[in-house]
């Protein structure tokens, strides 16, 4: 792995919730110099006022002339729009990101199909949004990594700034030995960890070898597709934050083609139905053709070949790296 000079890259940072408290919080104790002033008889319930009730429940400032102060929290919001500066980077050392994001805001309360109603959206890599005052969830991507967190307006400007522990993966696979394997034959499904298919997700498929992927930071598992067939080797791959991941899978396979003939070495018979079996039966290639061709990993198979009524097979091997034709004879039973 190569460190990944000022890499675009993010993270998903999931803004944490706000634990809730049991109970409700005890009411603050008096200010130190309530119980030194003389004050009124005590008042029965019923008849006192709002503000001796403050001032009985031990509020600060209940026995000040002037209305309680809300908190800060709970104030009134304006409702003019207030600017807001988005900035996303890579890592607290990296500079901004300066192509490639998209933002968007959303509101906080969902809707009646319970999404979240989308408020603003922007390409631009650092915009100035104008919101009104109030809470949101801010969400920015870029590839496939992603980040969301909370965003608070209030009156004045606002910058929210994105850190996004993320980086680079870069994948390509050859045959044992270091041989190429064609472009158009080989590509790449990625997913996130797991211990088996049901634990993980999909997160990229038919990613071509030299693409790199912008991917949040953490372990991946990466599946190698050498055809179409069963020419297929797994990883687990590590995404460190802030540089590229650059890996080569290797396959134990080969290219298969198929014709049927009648003398070896002749013409191809047309309009025939092929199929090819493991060596424990099971059917993994069916085609109608002249000349199949196909991707198989190594290993020992049968290929059945139907024309019309009549039915011909024959076994055949195959080893990593060398392509094989298979010819399959008219004659043979």
């Amino acid at each position: 792995m190569a460190a990944l000079a000022l890499f675009a890259l993010l993270v998903a940072t999931v803004a944490p919730g706000a634990a809730s408290a049991a109970g409700d919080p005890p009411l603050p104790r008096p200010r130190p110099d309530h119980d030194a002033q003389p004050g009124p008889p005590p008042t029965p319930p019923g008849q006192e006022t709002d503000q001796q009730r403050l001032i009985r429940e031990g509020h600060p400032g209940g026995d000040d002339s002037d209305a309680l102060m809300p908190p800060a929290d709970t104030a009134v919001l304006g409702t003019t729009p207030q600017p807001v500066t988005l900035i996303a980077e890579v890592t607290d050392k990296s500079p901004k990101i300066n192509g490639g994001l998209v933002w968007r805001i959303f509101d906080t309360t969902p809707d009646k199909t319970g999404q979240l109603a989308l408020v603003a959206k922007s390409e631009l890599a650092s915009p100035t949004l104008r919101l009104k005052p109030g809470d949101y969830v801010v969400h920015v991507a870029y590839g496939r990594a992603q980040a969301s967190d909370a965003l608070s307006v209030r009156d004045g400007a606002t910058k929210k700034e994105m850190i996004l522990d993320a980086g680079g993966l870069k994948l390509n696979a050859m045959i044992t030995g270091d041989l190429p394997i064609p472009f158009n034959l080989l590509h790449f499904d990625v997913f996130t960890a797991g211990t088996n298919e049901a634990d993980r997700s999909l997160v990229a498929e038919k990613i071509s070898a030299g693409d790199t992927l912008t991917l949040n930071a953490g372990t991946y598992h990466i599946v190698s597709h050498f055809g179409d067939v069963n020419a297929v080797v797994r990883a687990d791959l590590r995404v460190e934050p802030g540089q590229l991941t650059e890996a080569t899978l290797y396959q134990k396979a080969a290219q298969v083609s198929f014709k049927l003939v009648s003398v070896a070495g002749g013409e191809a018979i047309a309009d025939i139905d092929w199929t090819v079996k493991s060596k424990d039966g099971a059917t993994i290639f069916t085609n109608t053709g002249t000349f199949p061709a196909t991707v198989l990993e190594e290993g020992t198979y049968t290929v059945v070949a139907k024309r019309g009524d009549k039915v011909y097979n024959r076994a055949f091997q195959v080893a990593a790296g060398k392509p094989e034709d298979v010819e399959v004879l008219t004659t043979a039973n």
